[in-house]
């Protein structure tokens, strides 16, 4: 008998559901709807796209499920369309002027009437404003409001990673008519009801290249009763003192929360007269301070701690170089040139390793991690990329920042005001059950509790610091952990072991530390600290906060019993730690992208060459390879590694060959050829290069099973979901959300046919709207 299909075995509720989202474009013309409520993205096919464009927010219905039971969407309508600028090249085409955005989600050319590209030429790089929406038939209409340049030129890919992610680059004219008002020196008036430290000989240790110095330091023995012990003195720059809470300056550096670091180039979150000036603690000058002084014991326990504004006069300026060289060797060349501070820095290195033994009992996570910097010539161009050697001087400072953070993370507690913290939680439970079964799965005799605690991942990586795998194995440690988040709720910091952390350490380039300093300040005077009336939050504010939302602890039961009016303070705290961590974010992406940029332009000169190589990331689509050398990640796509069918094992993170057996996991060393760059995309695809034993076993059987194999592997990678794992490298995982580029040379003649008829139906409808206006 035949059964009448109902709405509760169709899932045609599911299917009347209308759901908010924002739109994630894809190169190929197709998108996804990134929902709020954290659901499996909605697939929206190209032909709907065509009405809207990448970042919109709009409501999604879904239409039907696919018989992996993902979902496809239809837009139903468009909620909010950002005021985003789009950057892209001034093109002309058949007598069309058009402008072809840059990131290439946003699927569709702006056509520009002839009237509104201004001083713009062909070929160049341009800021583009919408005048007219997309519409179904119909292409976005757009006019030229700043013409950035060639696409050569040196730094273009800072110009347009800035207006890309909306990074602000220009103070103020308030702001800078501000920052000339203030004084060149410290005046007298300045070091009232200030501890004078002029006599003390703190120094400050940074890079070579640094240029902005917030802290400096000093060490000396002392006796904590009976035992021996040390003081130890951070003076942090006294930012707080020129830029006043909600005046011009401060308007600016809230907007921009951070500094942003690119090659060659900063872009502070202050005035260059205080950045690089007033506040920076440059030596032999006298600078106004915010001082943690410290009694640390002979275990490096934080025995007892003072907060008080000074004033200060840096006796030296030391290179991490010059440190590591001055403590490995006290008779040497360096150590003789610095001879009056030697002593001093010993000192340091004394409270350093008390600092460090107790960092270890505390079961902070310390993984060890290669950073890299990019060499750059006058014109912009890569000339190599070089580790970041990590000595003993990187680390002297870093435990005296953590200590002095910790401190102030105290202090606040303890004054009873609120604040921001750096909070950085625990696995999630998701996490976890992954994290485990990897561990299971790799023959490693250890596993992490129901409620795991810092030391457990420190104690795993110990353990298995001298297997082969061992890389491998510490990166899906890494990878279980959350990002910190500025946040006044304390729930303390996971990694570093800590029951409550913050940043105090850099108001010259981060935002919350500025706060702390004023809350700090508050708490001094017997005062409280009220924050200035905020801007509402943006457009990445909101997306984070609904990132964020179920995993941020819940006010406590106290805190809920408070009047109306902390209640509010609460939710303005809460803002502003959304809104820096936001920015955050941003000018990390800001910073990854042009970094990409430039790697792509340097491996498009050494295209052909072979590099060896080790597997970073192990996804559905293929593997993530970092050249050993040179510090590039490329991809090789799944259906280029042989004539096999690879399936992905999430337990493992491995690819495994169904037929040979071969197996890529992370940490595999393979040798690849750079076979394409694509600039626009920012990526680099890599080639595997068959030797010896890999070669014969991976060796197709005939003809027709390599391509059978290819073909079902290529249509295995492009029915992965879209949504990608949270953690991890974010580079290695946006192409995952982003889908795979097929590689069908008559889907991309389709693609370009149907866009060159757009443009041909876009420029006759343009013509048509002109010639109205003229007959009026």
């Amino acid at each position: 008998m035949y059964i009448k299909k109902t709405a509760a075995n169709t899932g045609a509720d599911n299917l009347s559901e209308e759901i908010e989202g924002v739109v994630q474009g894809h190169r190929e013309g197709h998108g996804f709807v990134i929902r709020d409520d954290n659901e499996s993205d909605i697939y929206i096919p190209a032909n709907e796209m065509r009405a809207v464009l990448h970042r919109d927010r709009v409501r999604a219905r879904i239409v039907r499920t696919d018989r992996k039971g993902r979902p496809e969407g239809r837009i139903v309508e468009i909620i909010e369309r950002p005021p985003h600028p789009i950057i892209g090249r001034l093109l002309q085409e058949s007598g069309v002027w058009l402008v072809a955005p840059e990131d290439k989600r946003y699927g569709q050319d702006i056509l520009v009437p002839g009237g509104a590209i201004g001083a713009a030429k062909t070929g160049q790089v341009v800021v583009v404003e919408l005048t007219e929406p997309p519409a179904l038939f119909g292409q976005p209409v757009g006019r030229v409001v700043e013409v950035l340049g060639e696409i050569d030129d040196p730094g273009m890919e800072i110009e347009i990673a800035v207006r890309k992610y909306g990074v602000p680059h220009e103070f103020s004219d308030e702001c800078l008519a501000l920052s000339k008002k203030l004084p060149d020196k410290v005046r007298a008036m300045d070091r009232k009801d200030r501890v004078d430290l002029t006599d003390i000989p703190l120094v400050t240790i940074d890079g070579e290249d640094a240029r902005d110095f917030d802290d400096a330091v000093y060490c000396e023995p002392m006796r904590i009763g009976r035992t021996k012990g040390w003081r130890l003195l951070v003076a942090i720059a006294d930012v707080s003192h020129y830029v006043q809470t909600g005046n011009a300056i401060d308007v600016d550096a809230y907007d921009r929360a951070t500094s942003v670091y690119f090659p060659r180039r900063v872009i502070p979150m202050l005035p260059e007269k205080l950045s690089n000036g007033l506040c920076s603690l440059n030596p032999d000058v006298e600078r106004l301070c915010m001082v943690a002084d410290m009694v640390v014991t002979a275990s490096g326990d934080i025995h007892a701690y003072q907060f008080y504004p000074a004033v200060m006069h840096s006796h030296a300026r030391f290179t991490y170089t010059e440190v590591a060289a001055i403590l490995a060797n006290t008779r040497g060349q360096e150590a003789m040139k610095r001879q009056e501070r030697v002593p001093d820095l010993l000192n340091l290195h004394d409270v350093y390793k008390a600092l460090l033994a107790a960092r270890g009992r505390r079961g902070a996570v310390d993984f060890e991690t290669t950073e890299t910097q990019i060499v750059c010539d006058e014109n912009g161009r890569i000339e190599k990329i070089v580790p970041r050697t990590r000595t003993e001087a990187h680390r002297l400072i870093e435990e005296a920042m953590l200590a002095a953070n910790v401190c102030a993370a105290d202090f606040i507690q303890e004054g009873g005001q609120p604040g921001l913290f750096r909070v950085h939680e625990g696995p999630t439970p998701e996490k976890q059950d992954i994290l485990r079964g990897y561990l299971k799965a790799m023959g490693v005799g250890m596993s992490i509790s129901d409620d795991p605690q810092p030391a457990e991942f420190q104690a795993i990586a110990q353990a298995t610091k001298d297997r082969p795998d061992a890389q491998q194995i510490h990166t899906m440690l890494l990878r279980s952990m959350q990002q910190a988040i500025y946040t006044p709720i304390n729930s303390g910091h996971f990694g570093l072991g800590y029951e409550a952390y913050t940043h105090f350490t850099s108001p010259i380039r981060r935002y919350p530390d500025l706060l702390v300093h004023r809350v700090i300040k508050s708490i001094l005077a017997g005062k409280r600290y009220q924050l200035p009336a905020l801007p509402t939050p943006g457009e990445a504010e909101a997306k984070l906060a609904k990132r964020l939302a179920s995993r941020v602890a819940a006010p406590t039961k106290q805190l809920a019993q408070r009047t109306q009016r902390v209640s509010r303070e609460m939710q303005a705290w809460e803002a502003a730690g959304l809104h820096c961590s936001a920015n955050e974010r941003r000018a990390d992406e800001a910073s990854r992208d042009v970094e990409a940029w430039l790697k792509c332009k340097y491996m498009r000169e050494h295209l052909g060459e072979e590099y060896s190589g080790v597997v970073s990331a192990v996804t559905t689509f293929g593997l993530f390879v970092t050249l050993d050398q040179l510090y590039v990640e490329g991809l090789i796509h799944i259906s280029e590694l042989g004539g096999d069918y690879f399936r992905f094992d999430e337990m493992r993170q491995e690819l495994r060959g169904e037929r040979t057996g071969i197996r890529y996991t992370i940490g595999t060393r393979l040798q690849i050829q750079v076979s394409r760059v694509d600039l626009d995309a920012r990526k680099i695809d890599f080639r595997l290069v068959h030797e010896g034993e890999d070669a014969a076993a991976s060796a197709p059987r005939s003809a027709k099973s390599t391509k059978s194999a290819k073909a079902r592997q290529r249509n295995a990678a492009e029915e992965q979901p879209g949504r990608g794992p949270r953690s991890g490298s974010e580079e290695a995982y946006a192409a995952q959300r982003a889908g795979v580029k097929r590689s069908k040379t008559a889907s991309r003649e389709a693609g370009n046919a149907r866009r060159k008829e757009q443009r041909n139906a876009g420029a006759k409808q343009a013509a048509k709207k002109a010639a109205r206006k003229g007959r009026r």
